[in-house]
């Protein structure tokens, strides 16, 4: 297996620049940050959790990238000022932001009360515009740059999960109007909006959920999960040069999930049609982890998958890459600076 992360674009696209990623030390915002370093960036993790920021950034140092972190609670204004200031006093400018971190739980709506309703907006909606308006204004206004906020499937409903719907739903109109606002000095926003993905952020809903979740596959017209490599692979497009004309726009990555409708009976694939070239699973992580909702009791030798058991049976069979242990020294640019906050529900 090869020791690096497999980007399917060219090595060093992004040598020279500086990317801010939220909620990078898990989950996708991780593998993100993997690939945008493997592309010659230097990445900033900003998330709530230094174990987890040091954790990632560990493993971007040992593969030869080039990394720090931020403690910082992105619903906090005063604290994402000081620390869009502090990743600037080093770099001197931010060329790119990944608006990554996001959390919610299951409820339905006549059960979520307005603290909860009011955290999940503070992280899916108001988090990333503290962010991008940060980012803007105290380097993208002079030096333009590039930003892609992360949002969901949330075309028709988003069903137990109203809150997130209605943030993510403000998140799109926000890249809307930002990419016209900031086009006059050079700064592109687009979004991505994963659908159902195989990432540790589904280990957050409780386990009374595994069983459903297990079985959202037979839903996807495509007859799978996505990859976080495939989620990151829509991101690094839009924050490259080929995306340099592309600003406004949300690029889908759910397998044809929000066209399943009602009198159309939904077709799931033979079993060996998803391993076929044009649709066949992207794992360019080469650190990629199971879910733990996607692993079953096995005997103790059994070597871990980085992609579930729903997906294609001979897809993903690779071990991931061991964690080293921790460093003593990060490679870093910045100093980590917390920011100490109350945890929010869900994935920061």
């Amino acid at each position: 297996m090869s020791e690096h992360y497999r980007s399917v674009f060219r090595p060093q696209l992004f040598a020279g620049k500086v990317a801010l990623v939220t909620g990078g030390g898990s989950g996708i915002g991780r593998c993100i940050a993997h690939e945008l370093a493997a592309l010659g960036a230097h990445v900033v993790l900003i998330g709530r959790k230094l174990d987890k920021l040091f954790d990632a950034a560990a493993e971007i140092a040992a593969d030869g990238g080039r990394v720090s972190f931020h403690s910082c609670d992105i619903r906090d204004e005063e604290a994402v000022k000081n620390t869009v200031q502090a990743v600037i006093a080093v770099h001197g400018r931010i060329d790119a932001l990944v608006n990554n971190a996001g959390g919610q739980y299951i409820s339905p709506l006549e059960s979520i009360t307005g603290k909860g309703w009011d955290t999940v907006l503070a992280t899916n909606l108001s988090g990333g515009f503290l962010m991008a308006r940060e980012c803007f204004a105290q380097s993208m206004r002079e030096h333009g740059g590039a930003i892609v906020n992360m949002v969901a499937d949330i075309w028709g409903s988003m069903p137990n999960m109203g809150h997130s719907g209605a943030a993510r739903a403000g998140m799109v109109s926000l890249t809307e109007t930002a990419a016209l606002e900031w086009a006059r000095h050079g700064v592109r926003v687009n979004a991505v909006a994963p659908g159902y993905i195989a990432s540790s952020g589904m280990d957050h809903y409780p386990p009374e959920a595994g069983p459903m979740l297990r079985e959202m596959r037979k839903t996807v017209p495509l007859g799978r999960f996505g990859t976080e490599a495939e989620t990151s692979a829509a991101v690094v497009f839009l924050l490259s040069p080929a995306a340099s004309f592309i600003s406004g726009a949300v690029l889908r990555v759910d397998g044809a999930r929000p066209q399943v409708r009602m009198g159309w009976p939904l077709q799931v694939p033979d079993q060996e049609v998803p391993g076929r070239d044009a649709v066949r699973p992207f794992d360019g992580f080469h650190r990629a982890v199971v879910p733990k909702v996607f692993q079953e009791p096995a005997p103790r030798a059994a070597a871990k998958r980085p992609h579930p058991d729903p997906l294609p049976e001979g897809e993903g069979k690779k071990r991931g890459k061991k964690t080293p242990a921790r460093p003593a020294k990060v490679k870093s640019g910045a100093t980590a600076k917390k920011t100490p906050s109350p945890p929010a529900r869900g994935r920061g």
